[in-house]
């Protein structure tokens, strides 16, 4: 591994896009505009870790105490559980990660409450998985016994209500809430009043 001589405390960036006809001149500058000296770029690599040189090249370079600045999670984790892993892993070694659209994503892992909200977010990532099919089949079969081909179902299961108050209470938005679930803030805000927390500002 080559010497890094630079202080820590550096924000890098990463981009990536999935093709060669794609740019990613907009997600560099993006990543620039937020502040990193350095932004390692992906051209048309594929979404598995192990093919992407210059994520490589990143990892190498980041210290403990930089900043990593992404547009998206999807562009370094092709799932929940990749990404899980990843930020975990960063955190392992010192590195704070940010995304420009997840803010949820920018905590402190290394404070008792930042990997409260990581493991937190581990569950979310099961829970996504497990009740997908379950969410689908209820939503069909109540559209069934109205006479219906077809039906929306509930996005905030039990399970959901349970882990967002969780977050909310760890101090977090209902917008940032609703990114890690996918969901519109409404459907978090009617949640949570369901679930009777009260007492915390917006």
């Amino acid at each position: 591994m080559a010497v890094n001589p630079r202080p820590s405390g550096t924000i890098i960036g990463y981009a990536r896009v999935s093709t060669r006809e794609q740019s990613p001149d907009a997600q560099a500058a993006e990543l620039r505009a937020a502040g990193a000296v350095r932004v390692f770029v992906d051209h048309g690599e594929s979404s598995r870790i192990a093919d992407r040189p210059q994520w490589a090249a990143c990892l190498d370079y980041l210290r403990d105490g930089d900043t990593l600045v992404i547009r998206a999670l999807d562009r370094i984790a092709g799932t929940e559980q990749m990404a899980i892993e990843l930020i975990r892993e960063l955190a392992r070694r010192g590195v704070r990660l940010r995304s420009l659209t997840e803010p949820f994503l920018d905590v402190d892992t290394s404070t008792p409450m930042g990997e409260a909200i990581v493991g937190i977010m581990a569950t979310l990532a099961q829970l996504r998985v497990a009740t997908i099919r379950e969410n689908t089949m209820r939503g069909l079969a109540h559209a069934r016994s109205q006479g219906r081909v077809g039906g929306r179902p509930t996005v905030m299961t039990p399970e959901r209500t349970a882990a967002a108050v969780k977050l909310r209470r760890a101090g977090q938005s209902h917008a940032q809430i609703a990114a890690a679930f996918g969901v519109s803030k409404s459907s978090v805000a009617r949640a949570l009043t369901r679930a009777d927390v009260t007492g915390l500002t917006e």
